[in-house]
């Protein structure tokens, strides 16, 4: 007797203690409800954005809700009788939950051994929008719950109009009359009985339902909702017929609502309070047929490059003339990992090279030119403890080279040669200058490897940034209003015309980068443009943009969980969609050629040395600012046959861009440099090299290490094994046996 009855008060208690932890998880789960139903009145009411010509973009791609509100009695009667009848019959006579309609689908699943029937109300699935949850029975439970409440909180009336304009139709559409726009091009109010059972029928499963990839599959359902209505009275004989009847008649696709959200979202972003009023249509600068078009050009190029595990891209096209923005599209691979929230215009990314065009434009307006010389020779470069060796991307040095052939191969150490002239602070507040604002660290932080694209920047900024250079070095906003003109004037000058107009000659001119693209690479383009290329690091981010005449268009490609792709560069990927996109734009209109600013004029030089050309030179044409074309003739070739040397001339080159009057100090090891043993290898096999510059011409070295001669060298290196510890080292150099030696910096370096 006492074992039952603690048997049974252990089952009290634990009833008890389940129902207490029930009611708390429940209380704790349960959202509140919205104050209003009435999204007409709310901020989530956005105004319809059109393109140029006032066709509608779409907006309700990325937003929570359609703000495009229909209220209720605007819906043709047979039209709310359908969805009722289709999706919850018993709607007007229930309190939020069916449980009649629940116990049914019970029994149902129960006898089909699966889920063969859902049992929500329309209350239920306007909770689901509210209130988004994992499909789980615990889901359905607090589903039930509110549902409940929102039926005590608001009328049929509201419950019916807010699930008539905000249910998933699939497309990313929300709504009946956005649905029978995207279908059938007509509002509800014009659609006829078999188009109005259609659309009842689609919401109950969007995907397979699709009425443009699977009509047959609608047919049994409306067939089945015609006879309900007929039993039930809401048909007449007549209408039934004409349901069964009619054919449904789709619009084109080309007629839908144009992709452009993205586009939409960064507008909503921008605009003023005066521009976000109910009600409000918004004309932008967009394109439609042009938007269209690039979608299409950059889905088929991430689709044959599937296998390199490139999975979105971007493209973005401005008209130069007047900065209005014709094409924003940002795009992937279909899936749920797709990212197609994720904005690849406005999202900063590594540019890999697509800023070295801007580096060479501040060393033009420093004073350099297209044919100064720069040294292409291997770099070592201290990076903060350690050392960072900057090579090309194809590992091949061509020794001096002019700017204009650093600038066209996109070489890397070039780059950082002239970023160390310029000065990094200098260069990256030039760039803050064109409007590059993502990179808001100090320079310290990037250091010279912002000549190679350290950093991240967005889409948006590098296009704005080109289109100064195809301005002829004005900037001017990027435009996404039709309304805009008669707004104070916003362009200012950021460069001379002349350096703009020659850093276009060079990206447009095909020789200039044959050493690493070759002679019939596809940056050749029909009409004259300037192009550049980038690649980031592990192939994350590759990039191609280019200017003509009278567009700039930008390509992004990569993927935006930042995993790497399998070696696309900016060569392999995205030039050929900036090749069709230009294709494509240059169908609008005749292009010109670049234009040429006034006061540059064309000079013969050596194409060695960067001077004028002597008679026996190899001779190229190059252009040059007033008072800045080489007043020396190269003497380099006149005792040609002779296997030529190259001299650093003083009137063109400024010693590799480090400077000729710089003290002599050492290359390697840097100060504060650390080194680590490898523990694999034997210590006696391990050494670390000494270097002076190339420059430093030495004829004898005294290496003195910790106060002590270390080694004696006839050359600019001496290797030295490696041994635990902090050291000192300098060097002792003589220039010649009889003169004094130059003695270094000492330098202060670890071994751990």
């Amino acid at each position: 007797m006492k074992t039952g009855f603690r048997v049974l008060a252990w089952c009290v208690a634990a009833l008890v203690c389940a129902s207490t932890f029930l009611s708390w998880k429940t209380s704790r789960d349960l959202l509140p409800l919205p104050g209003s139903l009435d999204l007409g009145n709310s901020e989530v009411r956005k105004p319809r954005v059109t393109d140029r010509n006032g066709r509608l973009l779409s907006i309700t791609r990325l937003n929570r809700w359609n703000g495009e509100i229909t209220p209720l009695n605007e819906f043709p009667a047979l039209l709310r009788q359908a969805f009722v009848e289709s999706e919850d019959r018993r709607f007007y006579r229930h309190a939020g939950v069916d449980w009649r309609a629940r116990f049914h689908a019970l029994v149902q699943n129960v006898r089909a051994g699966h889920v063969v029937r859902g049992a929500s109300t329309i209350t239920e699935q306007v909770v689901r929008m509210l209130h988004p949850r994992p499909r789980t029975f615990w889901s359905r439970w607090l589903e039930g719950i509110e549902a409940a409440r929102l039926d005590a909180c608001f009328s049929k009336p509201e419950i019916l109009e807010f699930y008539m304009n905000q249910v998933p139709c699939g497309h990313q559409m929300r709504g009946v009359p956005e649905a029978a726009r995207f279908y059938f091009d007509r509002d509800p109010d014009t659609l006829n009985e078999r188009e109005i059972l259609a659309l009842a029928v689609l919401v109950r499963a969007p995907s397979s339902l699709d009425l443009r990839r699977n009509p047959a599959a609608l047919r049994k359902g409306v067939a089945r909702l015609a006879s309900h209505l007929l039993q039930n009275g809401r048909f007449t004989d007549d209408q039934y017929r004409r349901a069964m009847s009619a054919r449904l008649e789709l619009s084109r696709p080309a007629e839908r609502v144009v992709d452009a959200s993205h586009f939409v979202q960064h507008i909503f972003k921008t605009a003023g309070p005066e521009l976000r009023g109910a009600g409000a249509v918004i004309s932008s600068t967009l394109d439609a047929d042009l938007q269209e078009s690039v979608r299409r050009i950059l889905r088929e190029r991430l689709d044959a490059l599937a296998s390199s595990d490139v999975g979105n891209g971007a493209v973005l096209a401005v008209d130069n003339g007047s900065g209005d923005v014709l094409a924003w599209v940002s795009d992937g691979a279909p899936g749920p990992d797709s990212g197609d929230w994720i904005d690849g215009v406005s999202v900063p990314r590594q540019p890999g090279s697509t800023l070295k065009p801007f580096l060479y434009s501040l060393a033009i307006e420093m004073g350099w030119t297209p044919a100064t010389i720069i040294d292409d020779l291997p770099l070592v470069e201290p990076v903060r403890s350690g050392l960072h060796e900057f090579k090309n991307y194809s590992r091949t040095c061509y020794g001096p080279l002019r700017l204009r052939e650093a600038l066209g191969n996109s070489l890397n150490t070039p780059a950082v040669r002239t970023v160390q002239f310029t000065g990094t602070a200098r260069f990256l507040e030039w760039l803050h200058l064109l409007g590059i604002d993502s990179l808001k660290e100090p320079a310290d932080f990037y250091g010279q490897g912002l000549a190679l694209g350290d950093g991240e920047v967005s889409l948006f900024e590098l296009v704005r940034a080109y289109s100064v250079l195809a301005r002829g070095g004005l900037f001017r906003p990027l435009q996404c209003l039709a309304g805009w003109r008669g707004l104070p004037d916003r362009t200012r000058r950021i460069m001379d015309a002349k350096t703009a107009s020659t850093i276009a000659d060079v990206l447009s001119d095909p020789q200039a980068r044959r050493l690493e693209f070759g002679e019939g690479h596809l940056l050749r383009f029909p009409v004259q443009t300037a192009v550049k290329t980038g690649t980031s690091s592990d192939h994350r981010d590759s990039w191609a943009v280019g200017f003509s005449s009278r567009y700039t268009v930008g390509v992004w490609m990569g993927n935006f969980d930042r995993r790497p792709t399998r070696g696309i560069t900016g060569a392999i990927g995205p030039a050929l969609v900036l090749r069709s996109v230009f294709a494509e734009l240059n169908r609008y209109g005749e292009s010109a050629r670049l234009p040429v600013a006034a006061g540059l004029k064309r000079v013969n030089i050596c194409a060695v040395s960067g001077l004028l050309a002597g008679p026996h030179c190899p001779q190229v044409s190059e252009i040059f600012e007033a008072g800045k074309a080489p007043v020396e003739t190269c003497r380099l070739h006149d005792d040609f046959p002779k296997p030529p040397g190259v001299p650093a001339p003083s009137s063109t080159s400024r010693s590799g861009a480090s400077g000729g009057d710089d003290p002599l100090r050492l290359v390697q090891p840097v100060e504060g440099l650390q080194i680590a043993v490898d523990p694999r290898i034997p210590r006696e096999l391990q050494a670390f090299a000494f270097k002076l510059p190339k420059k430093a011409e030495a004829s004898r070295v005294e290496w003195v290490l910790d106060g002590k001669t270390a080694g004696v060298t006839g050359g600019d290196r001496f290797v030295w094994r490696i041994a635990r510890g902090m050291h000192r080292v300098k060097a002792r150099v003589w220039r010649s046996e009889s003169g004094d030696p130059v003695e270094t910096r000492e330098v202060s370096f670890t071994v751990r």
